[in-house]
């Protein structure tokens, strides 16, 4: 078995380390390790690699506290200490960012939270046959768990609801491949099927079933054609003292308690608001938008998807927001014409298109706020905007503990 001393974290979850002139990214290992390696899968010029035998441990090496660590693909780093894992984020997107960007930065302290565990008001589990779960790493085959480490114990709890009711009865999923729980005020579910009307045969015996269960509200999403709802369409969280309603399949940040963080640093960054114009891009159901329409002059918030509109709606309405504007469009599709003082950006995970970048550059506004979930894509959006703009800050938020997700914030100000 080849033995290598990995040197440096990289984005994924690995480690870097050489061999005979050859880069390996090596899963399972912390940076200052010497590990015994599985070669997984191997390049011209670098191979995938498993680390199999702990040669020198690192003193940051710790058990991981889920039974289903190693199997279940949802986590990667349970077996690192967390203030490492931090770290190692820090690393990475500072990296990624000086290599794309090709921009020398200092990174800002970084946002993360104290309990690295049960963080999570979202779930999307996977079904398959008896099993209710997460996918294996690299495979379909579904890991069928009693509960996630990572997840609100209101969250575990309907979990556990629903899997006694597959268990003891497969044909009230049938035709679901997804099971997807939020929980703000209370838990209501999302079922996706899996293709075909199977789930429409068995939709009266699985929607009251999950109701009497413990959920409030039931949601059956076909691939085609109409939703089914019973009971509450909507979960409600505290967004800095406002009522945020979300639907099952409006995207919300499921690490709630950091993401109130967040909203608040961006809205002190942005200070003064008073007689400011602000447009969120990709704004969802108003999670930057509303508390900032709270000092700002007028909020104008651009979101494509369905649910999202309609929920930010009723967001602005709950709140008794008048002046931030709802409008249902993809950021390319943006036409308006208008100037804003601020812009803030938070894409998925390709980031911003050419049409996005020149958007927001041609309106020469004061700030740009940038939240990431992808350095990569961040560093490439960063060197574009630095012709007209300057990075003032930039942190990590490490919404994802135990995984090797890296989101983060900059801003940034108008040469």
């Amino acid at each position: 078995m080849p033995s290598v001393t990995v040197e440096r974290p990289a984005y994924g979850g690995y480690s870097i380390g050489r061999m005979d002139g050859g880069v390996l990214f090596v899963r399972g290992a912390i940076p200052g390790e010497t590990v015994g390696i599985r070669i997984d899968e191997q390049k011209k010029s670098y191979s995938f690699c498993t680390a199999i035998d702990i040669l020198s441990p690192s003193a940051d090496r710790v058990q991981p506290e889920c039974e289903y660590f190693g199997n279940c693909g949802g986590c990667q780093l349970q077996f690192i200490a967390y203030n490492r894992q931090v770290c190692l984020k820090e690393e990475t997107l500072l990296d990624s960012v000086m290599r794309g960007a090709k921009t020398d930065i200092t990174l800002s302290s970084s946002i993360f939270d104290g309990n690295s565990w049960g963080y999570r008001h979202r779930g999307q589990f996977k079904i398959a046959g008896s099993s209710i779960g997460f996918f294996r790493e690299k495979t379909r085959d579904v890991v069928d768990i009693n509960c996630c480490p990572l997840m609100i114990p209101e969250i575990n709890n309907l979990l556990s609801r629903a899997s006694d009711l597959l268990k003891s009865d497969q044909k009230l999923f049938q035709g679901i491949s997804e099971l997807h729980i939020s929980y703000g005020d209370s838990g209501i579910a999302l079922l996706k099927t899996g293709g075909g009307k199977e789930a429409f045969q068995y939709a009266d015996r699985i929607v009251p079933a999950l109701l009497d269960a413990g959920f409030r509200g039931v949601c059956v999403e076909p691939d085609h054609g109409k939703l089914l709802w019973r009971g509450a369409r909507h979960t409600i969280f505290d967004l800095g003292g406002l009522k945020y309603s979300v639907s099952p399949q409006t995207f919300f940040q499921g690490h709630w308690r950091l993401n109130c963080r967040v909203v608040q640093h961006i809205r002190e960054g942005l200070q003064p608001l008073a007689g400011k114009k602000i447009l969120d891009l990709y704004s969802g159901a108003g999670n930057f938008a509303l508390p900032l329409a709270l000092e700002a002059q007028e909020v104008i918030a651009v979101e494509e998807g369905k649910s999202a509109i309609a929920d930010g709606k009723t967001n602005a309405s709950l709140n008794n927001i008048k002046n931030c504007r709802f409008i249902k469009s993809a950021a390319e599709d943006f036409h308006e014409a208008l100037s804003a003082h601020a812009i803030i950006l938070d894409p998925p995970r390709l980031g911003l298109s050419n049409n996005v970048v020149n958007k927001a550059l041609a309106l020469e506004a004061e700030r740009i706020v940038y939240v990431s979930c992808n350095p990569s894509t961040f560093a490439r959006d960063l060197k574009k905007l630095l012709v007209k703009y300057k990075l003032e800050s930039l942190r990590l938020i490490d919404f994802f503990p135990q995984t090797y997700h890296i989101e983060s914030v900059a801003f940034l100000g108008l040469r």
